[in-house]
């Protein structure tokens, strides 16, 4: 072999090598001839960066940040003038099918000049550094952050000494950086021993984490909440301590201020319920033989909605003064909640003590109260339960004064009741039918019965009343009268009242369908249900679910409901009309009868209580009072209906007078869905021959 070809082997095998190199690396390699402008590059890469001087048909372009191109044609043209030893550049990259961009190292030098010293050739690499980028922004954002973050941190060495430390140390505790080197870890506030003994907990565990106290640099107090960690190297030996703290002076305040919060009542200053179970457990404890008593004020909800929350927070100021007023040196009054007050009677279980106290407190309570310069009157119940004759714990002796308590204001409040055994199984019994109709609800134990409406002057049916049955399976039908009043109180009217109303217009469309029946049907609406937030809302989503129109739904509302709230409750109304639904006002007469909110009530209908039909044909002011609703109701254009009709003169009475429609036991008793069915399907809403004769309507 001679010595050219020997040279040449030589060449192509340090070529190859450094191939094999380049793809191992996966650095691509290239070759600018300047003069000639020609552009030579190996295939490790699809793409070459198109800077617009390294240019070549033959390759495919990758596109250069806009951010970064400036800085690599300056850098490259710099190279080519003689300006730096080395082209070297990272900016970011990315290929024509690609969404992301990742960052490269250029790297190149001119490897040959003209005779003028012009560069004419130079060659270079391509390498992909997106890894190393990464670590290191990691690295910034790991150090950006640990002098960002508001919690104070500083670095130890093993023999606790301070390395370093961030600015929020600085921040926190006074201390500049520099006054910080080499300083030794130690509390100033606690004995050496306790420094000590933390470093040893430290060696031997890794972790410690508490709170203390500590000295700021001018001398203030601060708390903190201390975390240090040791630092391992790779044979798992401690070589640093990293502790972290936040500054807790702030939320230790709070926290002492909320614990003297958690324990009195904010509007009356008063000890509150949290405060009674804690000081009454401790009486129990101590088996000091007291009684308590209950107060619960009637009907303060009328304040808050007639006068506003401002007002009724007023009067409970002034209620607890009176109180207070009524109590013994050793007797403490607490605001359990709301409207609610609770007086331990400390040392007696005196009934003449309990008795005085009780009565003094409702004569304080009885004077007139000054208000927004006009005179309100407030009355309390009271229930009064004695340890431990009626209870041994706190929660058994509050629950025997909430019932003696309720039991007086039920009997007509404004009075005081001393609890008695009598009175808790009255409470058990009520308890039971509360969790049976929640068992009713569950279980789908309510049924609906219907009860028809009859025309007087067209002699059909017109109409009918959805009322509620609950059907035991041992007890048999439960009537509304035994469980509606607790069904009210508890909230569970509510509930009810859905299953009724989607059953009721589910059934009468189901009759509508199929041709047996073509008028509406009625449905009580109880006060609660009134109340609610889009009430109407509900109503016409189950009108769209069942189908049925909403001119073929009547909702009775009964007077004293709609007086509970009487803004509330017509702007509901008005909400309903507004859909085409059909409003009876129930039992008009028994209630407050206000001819002034009648006339601002949107309803079509009106109802007259049964309490003025039964005695019709033997009372003379009954009669003239159904008249003269009868004659309101027509002069408003309402329509009337008359509710509890059990006999023909009733019938004709009624008749006489133009009363619209009648219904009851005279006509059908409250029918189940089964019974209704069949009646529509035999008389086809058409009276029984022998109700047609009725006396002649006056005009």
């Amino acid at each position: 072999m001679s010595r050219i070809q020997h040279r040449r082997h030589q060449l192509n095998e340090q070529l190859v090598r450094l191939n094999h190199s380049l793809n191992a690396s996966g650095d691509e390699w290239w070759e600018w001839d300047i003069a000639k402008q020609e552009f030579h590059r190996g295939h490790h890469w699809d793409y070459f960066p198109d800077d617009g001087l390294r240019s070549d048909d033959h390759y495919t372009a990758g596109t250069i940040h806009p951010k970064d191109l400036p800085r690599v044609r300056k850098a490259l043209n710099e190279h080519i003038q003689g300006g730096s030893d080395q082209f070297q550049i990272t900016y970011r990259l990315k290929g024509q099918h690609s969404d992301s961009w990742f960052w490269v190292l250029d790297r190149g030098r001119v490897v040959g000049k003209d005779n003028q010293g012009h560069a004419t050739r130079m060659a270079g690499t391509l390498s992909d550094i997106n890894h190393l980028m990464q670590s290191k922004d990691q690295h910034l954002l790991f150090s950006h952050t640990l002098e960002n973050i508001s919690d104070a941190v500083v670095i130890l060495d093993k023999a606790f000494k301070a390395v370093d430390v961030n600015q929020a140390f600085c921040k926190i505790t006074g201390y500049q950086k520099e006054q910080l080197t080499n300083w030794q870890f130690a509390f100033d506030r606690y004995p050496q021993q306790f420094t000590e003994q933390l470093k040893q907990t430290l060696k031997s565990t890794g972790r410690w984490f508490g709170e203390l106290e500590a000295n700021r640099a001018n001398g203030d107090i601060f708390q903190i909440e201390l975390t240090i960690d040791a630092v391992s190297d790779d044979e798992g030996q401690f070589t640093h301590y990293v502790g972290v703290f936040s500054d807790i002076t702030q939320r230790k305040n709070t926290e002492r201020e909320l614990r003297k919060l958690a324990n009195s009542d904010t509007l009356t200053e008063l000890p509150n319920r949290s405060l009674f179970y804690a000081n009454h457990k401790h009486m129990v404890r101590r088996t000091e033989p007291h009684a308590l008593l209950v107060f619960d004020l009637d009907d303060f909800k009328k304040v808050n909605d007639s006068l506003g929350h401002h007002a009724g927070d007023q009067v409970l100021c002034a209620v607890a003064r009176r109180l207070k007023r009524c109590c013994r040196s050793q007797d403490t009054l607490y605001r359990l909640g709301g409207d609610e007050f609770a007086i331990v009677i400390e040392g007696s279980n005196s009934v003449s003590t309990l008795t005085e106290v009780a009565k003094r407190a409702m004569q304080t309570l009885n004077d007139p109260f000054t208000l927004q310069g006009s005179e309100l009157f407030v009355t309390s119940s009271i229930g009064i339960a004695m340890y431990p004759l009626d209870g041994e714990s706190t929660e058994e002796l509050l629950k025997k004064a909430d019932i003696a308590m309720y039991y007086a204001k039920n009997q007509g409040a404004n009075r005081y009741q001393f609890f008695s055994e009598s009175m808790n199984e009255q409470a058990i019994k009520r308890l039971h039918l509360e969790s049976l109709m929640r068992q009713a609800l569950k279980e789908g134990m309510f049924e609906v019965h219907y009860q028809p409406q009859y025309s007087v002057e067209r002699q059909q049916m017109v109409g009918m009343e959805a009322l509620v049955r609950l059907r035991h399976p041992e007890q048999g039908l439960i009537f509304p009268g035994d469980f509606m009043p607790l069904a009210e109180e508890s909230g569970l009217i509510i509930d009810i009242g859905n299953l009724v109303l989607e059953q009721a217009c589910k059934t009468v469309q189901q009759w509508r369908d199929i041709g047996l029946y073509k008028g509406h049907i009625a449905i009580n609406l109880s006060a609660k249900e009134l109340d609610l937030d889009n009430f109407s809302d509900h109503v016409e989503a189950v009108l769209a679910k069942t189908g049925l129109p909403a001119n073929a739904l009547e909702l009775e509302i009964t007077e004293s409901s709609v007086m509970q709230s009487p803004k509330t409750a017509v702007e509901s109304m008005q909400a309903l009309r507004r859909q085409g639904i059909m409003l009876a006002l129930d039992d008009f007469g028994t209630g407050y009868s206000s001819l002034a909110y009648l006339k601002k009530f949107p309803i079509t209908t009106l109802k007259i209580d049964r309490t003025f039909v039964m005695d019709l044909e033997s009372s003379l002011e009954d009669r003239q009072m159904a008249n003269a609703i009868i004659t309101i109701a027509h002069n408003l254009g309402l329509e009337v209906i008359a509710e509890g009709v059990e006999t023909r003169d009733q019938l004709k009475i009624l008749s006489a007078m133009s009363c619209d429609v009648c219904q009851g036991y005279y006509f059908s008793k409250p029918l189940s869905q089964r019974d209704m069915t069949t009646l529509l399907s035999t008389q086809q809403g058409n009276l029984p021959i022998e109700l047609m004769e009725t006396a002649p309507r006056t005009a």
